[in-house]
């Protein structure tokens, strides 16, 4: 079972903001795409996992960042099995490639990037030590998977830790039949790892922004356009065709606000000037006090939750 499901990281959903509402430098752009790619492609993995089943026959925990000895890591998905923890490091690499000397090299321009081979091995022997040190003795299999369709690495290594796209269906065949009798000890394991998730904040590696710099109104919530046209209670996109309730868009765009700028205090007035929509005041203060709790009177009245 999906025992910690997959969300967007905060980070990604900032910087869907920021691109949208500022320019972003083309450094940061390509960070956040890159983020967007990743998560794209774990989303990938995860729809192979459910239509193999393996996802209901075992615990699935996913973006999982723990701490071993003072060193974080983190993990993508890891499945627990009756006789094995399996974590898996998920990549979207798209094009070609080649396998040199240890390294990975892309066709295209030759560069060198990270061996992520690496980067699984080091997150395997951190997860190793981490369970043994809480009491929880289990064999830790891990794998290095390739999910975009059109990724090749030339010259690529004999290991058999690393799964190419082409070969997920015999991965998740082989992985379903392994033994699935789970008992109280696995589902102690899977509690004490969802326990230990320690979420990275995303703020201290943002590029800096502030509330006036920002362009105001609600943006789609398919291809963050601000193209909107409100006709009675429902929003739609010019750009995309995207239809959306204003009650829902309007909560979509105060969490969004909250996840920008954490503390804020949230007030009728401050929404009005964000979601850019000075004729619909009244409608705006109607949902607040539907979906949060009124704190204070008059010009002194904010919400939370």
């Amino acid at each position: 079972m999906s025992f910690k499901p997959r969300t967007e990281s905060d980070e990604m959903r900032i910087l869907r903001s920021l691109n949208a509402r500022t320019d972003l430098s083309a450094v940061e752009k390509q960070h956040y795409l890159y983020l967007v790619k990743g998560y794209e492609g774990e989303v990938v993995f995860d729809e192979m996992a459910h239509t193999a089943g393996v996802d209901s026959k075992f615990y699935k925990l996913d973006d999982l960042q723990l701490e071993c000895n003072n060193t974080s890591f983190q993990i993508d998905s890891l499945f627990i099995t009756q006789q094995t923890i399996i974590p898996c490091e998920i990549k979207n690499y798209e094009g070609n490639y080649y396998y040199e000397k240890g390294n990975f090299h892309y066709c295209l321009n030759k560069k060198m990037i990270s061996n992520p081979l690496h980067q699984l091995n080091r997150g395997e022997t951190l997860l190793r030590q981490f369970l043994q040190q809480n009491g929880f003795h289990i064999p830790v299999e891990g794998y290095l998977n390739f999910v975009h369709p059109a990724f090749f690495l030339y010259q690529s290594p004999f290991n058999d830790k690393i799964i190419y796209p082409s070969q997920h269906p015999r991965f998740f065949k082989e992985l379903g039949t392994r033994p699935s009798k789970l008992n109280d000890q696995h589902r102690k394991m899977a509690d004490f790892l969802v326990m230990s998730h320690k979420p990275v904040s995303p703020y201290g590696k943002l590029p800096p922004y502030t509330y006036e710099q920002l362009r105001k109104g609600i943006i789609c919530k398919c291809c963050q356009s601000f193209l909107i046209v409100i006709k009675g209670k429902t929003i739609i996109c010019s750009a995309c065709g995207a239809e959306e309730t204003v009650n829902a868009a309007v909560m979509r765009s105060v969490e969004e606000l909250k996840l920008l700028f954490p503390g804020i205090k949230i007030t009728a007035n401050t929404v009005i000037e964000w979601c850019n929509i000075k004729e619909y005041k009244r409608k705006i203060r109607r949902i607040l006090l539907t979906n949060y709790k009124r704190i204070g009177r008059g010009k002194y009245t904010y919400y939370t939750v």
